[in-house]
């Protein structure tokens, strides 16, 4: 089946399929057509909907249900993701899988309700508090916007950890044709963990506190161990790179203006290729080197320079100092996008030094 739809209501279809069974919302631009299409469509399909009070509401009420063993999500923009940074951080020390999808807008502080990226940091990294890491994805269309929520839940519940679907103002407001599967994701059996108040469970203890620091730095250990095997699951394409003077990376939809400016480029015979990761933590840093070494690289981006400095990490964790030492950035900021043509000139230029 084929539907014409916004990507913000193809988040919620995307969850539908995944089998959540709760969505906890605060309506904030532009992510609130989540919201919207969560409380029509999920108690028609037998699911909750609460109207939480506020983003730190939603996110703890994430913790509840995740504790108990139930596929939850919520989603919001920059302001409100900021509010859920210590939730998220709580259901990644307890080993919760949830989803939380961030459709970014320009900040700081209130911002405006115009496509950033800037909110790389908190949501590849972790905003909150301690050393952990969330499952990062980044959609570059409405059908990805469906499938990668699902890869969310997918992942989520894998490697029991918050799932962050990072996408922007503009992916989240545009309608485009989205292809749905014939049947929903099958259903997780969280009984090893889950306290869900059966005989089976009865003895399963959610928490995040180790009061003995010993045990602390154990489960911290423990939590860098899960995220160093959550690597094989990284995920990046190449698109016209195998003869490429000059690599382009971007994710979302910067990798889409990357790809229209390779074209471009390619008119005028300039061999450029694109580079997109579409997992951001774990960042496919090997599929990256594979196609960078011995050539030039470029980033386009809507932020200060956040995800050309995680290219440049990742470059140099992976060999190549010389091509992490001259990475080149064309970007832009508070809702603003770069043009195609601003990105050309700015990849002759690169080619040219």
């Amino acid at each position: 089946m084929t539907k014409f739809v916004k990507s913000n209501e193809a988040v919620v279809m995307g969850a539908l399929y995944a089998g959540c069974d709760l969505y906890f919302g605060y309506p904030i631009t532009p992510a609130s057509e989540i919201a919207h299409g969560a409380a029509k469509w999920f108690p028609m399909l037998g699911r909750t909907f609460v109207q939480a009070e506020c983003e730190t509401a939603s996110i703890n009420m994430m913790f509840g249900a995740a504790g108990a063993g139930r596929l939850c999500m919520t989603a919001t923009s920059g302001p409100g993701f900021s509010l859920m940074q210590e939730g998220i951080s709580y259901l990644a020390g307890a080993e919760l899988p949830a989803v939380v999808v961030n459709v970014n807008r320009a900040g700081p502080g209130l911002g405006n309700v115009y496509p950033e990226q800037s909110d790389y940091t908190p949501a590849v990294k972790g905003g909150g508090h301690g050393s952990y890491q969330t499952f990062t994805l980044a959609p570059a269309s409405a059908q990805e916007m469906f499938d990668l929520t699902m890869k969310a839940f997918e992942m989520a519940s894998k490697w029991r950890t918050p799932a962050v679907v990072f996408a922007d103002g503009l992916q989240g407001q545009m309608m485009e044709t989205v292809q749905l599967p014939e049947k929903e994701m099958p259903r997780p059996d969280f009984s090893e963990w889950a306290a869900q108040g059966e005989p089976k469970t009865r003895q399963n203890l959610v928490k995040s506190i180790y009061l003995d620091a010993k045990q602390q730095e154990e489960f911290n250990d423990h939590l860098q161990e899960k995220y160093a095997r959550m690597a094989a699951d990284a995920m990046g394409e190449s698109y016209l790179a195998d003869d490429a003077e000059l690599l382009i990376v971007a994710f979302g939809i910067s990798s889409r203006i990357a790809r229209t400016t390779a074209e471009a480029l390619r008119k005028e015979g300039v061999k450029a290729g694109v580079f997109r990761p579409i997992t951001l933590n774990p960042f496919p840093r090997e599929q990256l080197a594979a196609v960078a070494k011995g050539r030039k690289v470029m980033t386009i981006e809507l932020d200060a320079g956040q995800f050309a400095d995680d290219v440049r990490l990742n470059l140099a964790k992976a060999g190549l100092g010389t091509e992490a030492a001259g990475v080149t950035m064309i970007h832009r900021m508070g809702g603003e996008v770069v043009s195609v043509d601003d990105a050309v000139a700015k990849a002759k230029e690169v080619l040219a030094k």
